[in-house]
């Protein structure tokens, strides 16, 4: 199968050459728009393509307000502020995640709960996180408390594993009762929807990220969604170092952040969202394909799941036998092919070996076979 899989990549991409595993796709006015902010001198944190990239991303997910960060782990960091998280509080998350996860949560002093995901969304179990919910937790003049640790919990952070959408409405009901704000990573799920709704605008706040690998980039940057008003003027206080609107006087109300994008970034966005649409078809185009390829192979390729529709950022096979990923990783990337497995997890890593955890089963069934293969726009 290994063998087979590189000629169906090479021939699709139709190259001899090095196959990555996700690169940037510019086809449109990306240098147009870098050279007006070249031109006017805006290259920083003040100019038109900002504003217009928040207006876009609100305008394309449905959310009523974006705010512009300088890359998605900064957007997560103020989320969980925003969320009311602080230090030595604790946020429930997934073990099978990005790094960026829980170093946002680590920023604030916060401490990491490790839940499991489910296997059809590799993204957080509404399920495990009600078992665990009933088994671990009380209820104290209106605050959830861990019974073990003493602690408040605050918010939980799912993650939407390479777009795939989860499903948020079951974790807003196990949420719900014990006053737990959810904070949606989705970083990778540009595009995604569940139930015709954009990804990270039905919790409390979501976020999202440009990096040069995902769907559209910004070279770096990141965005807040939220829904509500007063969340969004201080989200976008925080981020611009909290400094008081002033013709001329540097006063600051509070400890911020210098984490808004520059124009330069946001320009490219700009130029980014114009052509986002022909990207999810593209994207969505191979994936359909490697549906047909994967059908009756030793591996199987992960769809989105029912009443939802994802941005298939980084597409993924599962293998059938854990012992074939090595071999799979290592023929592949001789071959030029780029392939990645799925993170460690969070809990395997020095920093967060003592963080409390719920049975995470499903956790390491997937970290041991899931692999992610090339993804990237067909030019």
């Amino acid at each position: 199968m290994i063998q087979e899989t590189i000629d169906f990549i090479r021939s699709y991409y139709e190259s001899e050459d090095f196959i990555p595993l996700h690169e940037p796709y510019f086809a449109g006015n990306e240098k147009k728009y870098l050279n007006e902010c070249i031109d006017t001198t805006f290259v920083s944190s003040v100019g038109k393509f900002v504003d217009k990239f928040e207006k876009d991303i609100a305008n394309f997910t449905g959310s009523k307000y974006a705010i512009a960060t300088v890359n998605g782990t900064s957007a997560l960091h103020i989320a969980l502020q925003l969320a009311g998280v602080e230090r030595e509080d604790e946020v429930l998350t997934q073990s099978l995640t990005f790094i960026a996860t829980c170093n946002a949560i680590s920023y604030i002093g916060a401490h990491p709960i490790f839940i499991d995901v489910d296997i059809d969304t590799m993204g957080l179990s509404p399920e495990k996180l009600k078992q665990f919910l009933t088994k671990e937790t009380i209820i104290k003049d209106g605050v959830c408390i861990n019974k073990r640790t003493k602690r408040k919990i605050k918010a939980v952070v799912p993650m939407h594993t390479f777009g795939m959408p989860i499903n948020i409405d079951d974790l807003k009901a196990v949420c719900e009762p014990y006053n737990i704000k959810i904070i949606e990573d989705a970083a990778e799920s540009l595009g995604s929807y569940d139930n015709h709704v954009h990804t990270g605008t039905k919790g409390l706040a979501g976020t999202l990220s440009f990096n040069g690998n995902k769907t559209i980039t910004t070279g770096g940057g990141g965005m807040i969604l939220t829904n509500d008003e007063h969340l969004a003027r201080k989200a976008k206080h925080i981020t611009t170092t909290a400094k008081i609107p002033h013709r001329w006087d540097f006063n600051h109300d509070q400890i911020g952040y210098n984490y808004r994008m520059p124009n330069i970034n946001a320009a490219l966005g700009c130029a980014q969202l114009e052509k986002l649409p022909e990207i999810l078809r593209n994207k969505r185009d191979l994936a359909q394909k490697y549906v047909v390829f994967f059908k009756n192979k030793s591996a199987n390729f992960v769809t989105e799941p029912k009443d939802t529709s994802a941005n298939y950022w980084l597409n993924s096979i599962v293998l059938e036998n854990p012992n074939d990923r090595d071999e799979f990783l290592s023929a592949t990337n001789d071959a030029g092919v780029m392939t990645r497995p799925i993170w460690k997890l969070m809990s395997s890593l020095p920093m967060f070996k003592k963080a409390q955890k719920g049975n995470l089963d499903n956790s390491v069934w997937l970290e041991q076979r899931v692999i992610n293969i090339p993804s990237s726009v067909k030019k």
